[in-house]
């Protein structure tokens, strides 16, 4: 397999080269409008719509976005990311409540969920007026945004049937909701969720277990950048030690740097060649 040069709208299912273009969308919903529209123009995307909501303290974050990209025959919905330190006392607190999931399934976040409600409404209205001749749609986000599209796909597919994604690709997601939830959710996209982490991922380990739980379809970067599609517990943690600087106090930093997008777009592009 050779990177792709454009936005691939014709297959369908998995491929290693939609999770690319996906991570490149979740990199593009960083950016300001402006910027989204004309490279979505060039991805073959002929309409974005831009979400946006305002959040209120206690939340460590002053605002939630995404965009939606829709062409003839693929949308994408991009929840953008947040730098780790922003996010930091949610990823670390299991003490508050967690919140009723979507449908009554199980317990999410509350954190992640209060993050997504603002945003959740205009997303699933634009995607039910964009979404007129059967266009597969792809749910994505890196970090935060991976949280948040994984909770959307999730509230669409329990809540809205009709508008459930065909895939929902996620890039360093932590943990957001319980084991019942992640059952749930298994059930009716297990074959459509992907969710990659990079060896040593420190936003990936948390928040802590038991209280909160992965969904599963783990796609997996070793220490050498080699991509597993699925890796045993003892096998990760094995593996994880690897890629841990001798320094120990460097540990952390070597977690974040693992973190970045970038890493996960420079990985993607290894497996591809």
């Amino acid at each position: 397999m050779a990177v792709p040069l454009a936005f691939d709208h014709t297959s369908s299912g998995y491929s290693l080269q939609r999770a690319y273009w996906l991570a490149r969308t979740a990199e593009l919903a960083l950016q300001e409008p402006a910027v989204i529209e004309e490279q979505a123009a060039r991805w073959g995307f002929d309409r974005v719509r831009h979400h946006e909501a305002r959040l209120a303290p206690p939340s460590p974050l002053r605002d939630v976005r995404a965009c939606t990209l829709s062409g003839d025959r693929t949308i994408v919905i991009a929840f953008r990311g947040s730098e780790p330190g922003r996010i930091k006392d949610w990823l670390s607190d299991a003490t508050t409540p967690p919140r009723p999931g979507p449908g009554g399934n199980g317990y999410v976040h509350h954190g992640f969920a209060a993050a997504l409600d603002p945003l959740y409404p205009a997303v699933a209205r634009t995607l039910a007026e964009l979404r007129t001749d059967g266009q597969g749609v792809y749910v994505t986000g890196h970090g935060l945004g991976g949280a948040l599209a994984m909770l959307a796909g999730a509230r669409l597919y329990l809540e809205a049937p009709h508008l459930a994604a065909d895939g929902v690709y996620t890039f360093g997601q932590p943990r957001t909701c319980d084991r019942q939830l992640a059952d749930a959710f298994h059930q009716g996209l297990g074959g459509r969720m992907y969710r990659f982490v990079n060896n040593g991922d420190i936003v990936a380990q948390l928040p802590p277990e038991p209280a909160f739980t992965h969904v599963r379809a783990l796609r997996y970067f070793d220490s050498r950048g080699r991509l597993h599609e699925s890796m045993p517990t003892l096998s990760a943690l094995a593996d994880r030690a690897k890629g841990v600087p001798r320094d120990a106090l460097a540990s952390a930093s070597d977690g974040i740097r693992d973190h970045s997008l970038r890493s996960y777009l420079a990985l993607l592009e290894k497996n591809l060649v």
